[in-house]
């Protein structure tokens, strides 16, 4: 039987190819955009009010499907990556904190263990690029197109500087260089806008194969630091707050930027068989005590925002667009998940998942209106701090604990407080019970976390060249030697 399976498995994968060869392969190309640090209000589909303009986005909302309550599956960027590129909880593999850049460690990455949907895609005949933000390991066998990429354009860590010739001394990596592949790259122009320039050049080129493509659409933006070519501040001077000033006009670039890749898509004919998914990886920042000074974002209507389990935190805007088989217009109200676009990709890519244990759910049925039902009757969050932070959301009801102000252990009803204004913790005590038991089954199945975060890393790797050092030194001080 399992050799019946491998054989069946092989014979799928030649038929794809040779109907690829044949130029009769009619699978669609997948692109996932993702913005970083986006606020939930901060583009004009979700409901309506915001003040920066997202033309772009908006509509391909509007021909597409906005998902109401998308999720992802952490409240930061590395793991929450790590989910998306997997298609499984991150917690399944002990990935809960931030990647450190650090090339020399061969553990400090998304574990080998797991296979990108990108390189499962790659064994059935796509062809696949990122641009953007990795993140997710500097080491050579971490590193894009050992993952699944046939193509990157981008840079390692956590975050960049977006113009060139800048310089800014913060943490997350940004004087990293821009990478081609596996070498030192440039830009020569603001990096939202030449990463989009290089992924319409990417289609071009894409489109005149017989294969299907997926692009990972990686944006920094609008994550820190705060940068953008003075013509698109200028369109904000009704903004007061200079940050916000700035930070609009890095959504207003990456929608642009967006802009740019959708119309290489519609001058190529790829546009109508092209599956689209935009989100971002959380929640925008939040001005908690520690932070400030972040007052840029907008989560409302959202509690908090980045680091937080609450909406704001994890509840992101959302929306899937493929004009060949979805319905224009339409908002799905059920629970969706990051963890849902590999499941979707790879059932479209009919590529084989047997014992890929993913954790999303093939979305098409509910994009095409075949089913009615949530994709997901519960989602569930757990994050590595040791103050046992965790959440679990159902369609009605959402229990969680995570020591933010005015929150602890908290319980709210989804359908009459959407917004989370009013915690119930306590009145329910039977719900909390089954809410819980539910959050338990789930991390049964999880490991405990493998990764420091970044400033213990940083701690832990410079005692050892410290203690090396004067070892080193130590020795330097035996007497000399000299030539007989």
């Amino acid at each position: 039987m399992i050799r019946l399976g491998k054989l069946l498995v092989q014979h799928v994968l030649i038929l794809t190819i040779s109907c690829s060869a044949l130029g009769a392969d009619n699978r669609p190309n997948i692109v996932v955009i993702l913005a970083d640090d986006l606020g939930y209000n901060d583009v004009g589909f979700t409901n309506g009010q915001t003040e920066i303009q997202t033309p772009h986005l908006d509509a391909l909302a509007n021909e597409g499907v906005v998902f109401e309550n998308g999720y992802v599956t952490h409240p930061y960027c590395g793991p929450s990556r790590a989910a998306l590129i997997t298609g499984r909880y991150q917690a399944r593999f002990g990935m809960e904190n931030n990647v450190s850049y650090s090339p020399d460690d061969r553990y400090m990455g998304l574990p080998l263990t797991e296979k990108t949907f990108p390189a499962r895609l790659q064994e059935f005949g796509y062809k696949t690029a990122l641009f953007g933000k990795w993140h997710l390991g500097g080491a050579p066998h971490f590193q894009p197109n050992e993952r699944g990429f046939d193509y990157f354009y981008g840079f390692l860590d956590g975050g960049h500087n977006y113009m060139p010739g800048e310089v800014h001394l913060g943490a997350g990596g940004y004087l990293l260089p821009i990478m081609r592949n596996r070498d030192v790259a440039e830009f020569d122009e603001y990096l939202t806008t030449a990463l989009s320039r290089d992924a319409v050049r990417y289609v071009e080129r894409a489109s005149k194969e017989q294969a299907p493509f997926f692009i990972y659409m990686s944006y920094n933006a609008p994550h820190a630091p705060l940068q953008a070519p003075q013509s698109y501040i200028d369109k904000y001077t009704h903004i007061k707050d200079e940050k916000r000033r700035i930070y609009a006009a890095m959504v207003d670039a990456m929608d642009e930027g967006i802009g740019m890749l959708i119309d290489a898509l519609n001058r190529t004919g790829e546009l109508e068989n092209t599956l689209l998914f935009f989100l971002s990886d959380n929640g925008g920042l939040y001005p908690y005590s520690w932070w400030p000074n972040y007052t840029w974002a907008d989560n409302s209507p959202f509690r908090f925002g980045k680091v937080a389990l609450t909406e704001g935190g994890i509840h992101v805007p959302f929306i899937a667009h493929w004009p060949k088989k979805i319905t224009k217009g339409k908002r799905l109200n059920g629970l969706v998940s990051s963890l849902d676009i590999a499941a979707t990709s790879l059932a479209l890519a009919g590529a084989n998942v047997q014992g890929a244990e993913l954790d999303g759910v093939n979305l098409i049925p509910y994009l095409t209106g075949s089913s009615k039902v949530s994709p997901h009757k519960a989602l569930f969050w757990r994050m590595e701090e040791s103050d046992n932070l965790w959440a679990v959301r159902t369609e009605k009801e959402k229990y969680l604990h995570q020591p933010l102000p005015g929150l602890g252990l908290a319980f709210f009803d989804m359908v009459k407080d959407p917004n989370e204004q009013h915690n119930i913790f306590g009145q329910r005590p039977e719900q909390e019970k089954k809410l819980a038991k539910l959050w338990n089954d789930w991390n049964r199945k999880n490991r405990p976390n493998l990764l420091l975060q970044n400033e213990e890393y940083e701690k832990r790797r410079a005692s050892f060249y410290e203690a090396l050092y004067q070892e080193n030194l130590k020795d330097a001080q035996k007497p000399q030697w000299y030539i007989k």
